[in-house]
């Protein structure tokens, strides 16, 4: 049976892949591997409830590669190439996700330094800001609930914005954060089909430490969607 949560276009079908971010212990991060997540978030931004110092981040991402397949993902607020470069000469990243106000010349610039993947975070609070997606050199286009701490907030946005980029840009990779948990991210992919779907604080018992349970639910919940 075809799972909602495959999508074909262009005559490609693909399964909405997931992230679970902001996990700071390590046995969370096997929990999380084994869950079966695609990506694994650290985040390296120092004012975060979640930050990991890079020896830190180091261990949690060795511990998320043991338990299962999973891809690293290392987010950083404002940072410039030098201190992305030393967070990935400690840590093993196999991507790096930018969440700040950094522009198109920072991301080039910090794909070509780090020889990295970078997604980038857009925060979306109205129809202007989904406007020009496509001049952002990123693999990936995740988006986010505006926040003081840039993510995390536990709150949506306006999904009918998200469905606009999703099908105005067919050729971008789309990613849909904010105020996602295991009882609504079915209902998201639904609406959205969203390339790939994040979540912080709704699959957490408190900020970066996370919920077994509701790990578990979130990647099932995207992972059997049918019809």
């Amino acid at each position: 049976m075809e799972r909602a949560s495959e999508r074909s276009r262009a005559g490609l079908t693909y399964q909405t892949k997931v992230k679970i971010c902001g996990v700071t212990l390590a046995d969370d991060a096997a929990r999380v591997a084994a869950a079966g997540a695609d990506y694994i978030g650290l985040n390296f931004w120092p004012k975060s409830k979640r930050y990991l110092a890079p020896e830190r981040g180091a261990l949690i991402a060795g511990v998320a590669r043991s338990s299962g397949a999973i891809q690293v993902v290392g987010v950083f607020v404002d940072a410039d190439v030098d201190e992305v470069t030393e967070v990935t000469s400690q840590v093993e990243l196999d991507i790096i996700q930018l969440h700040g106000d950094e522009n198109p010349e920072d991301i080039a610039a910090i794909a070509a330094a780090t020889k990295r993947p970078v997604w980038k975070s857009i925060a979306i609070g109205g129809p202007e800001d989904i406007e020009h997606l496509d001049a952002w050199p990123a693999q990936a286009l995740l988006l986010d609930t505006p926040s003081v701490g840039k993510g995390g907030s536990g709150k949506t946005f306006d999904w009918t914005l998200a469905i606009a980029a999703r099908k105005r840009y067919a050729q971008l990779k789309v990613a849909l954060a904010g105020g996602l948990d295991p009882a609504n991210v079915g209902a998201a992919i639904d609406a959205v089909e969203p390339w790939a779907v994040d979540v912080a604080s709704g699959v957490e018992v408190g900020p970066g430490v996370k919920d077994a349970a509701k790990v578990t639910a979130f990647v099932a919940a995207v992972r059997s969607r049918s019809r």
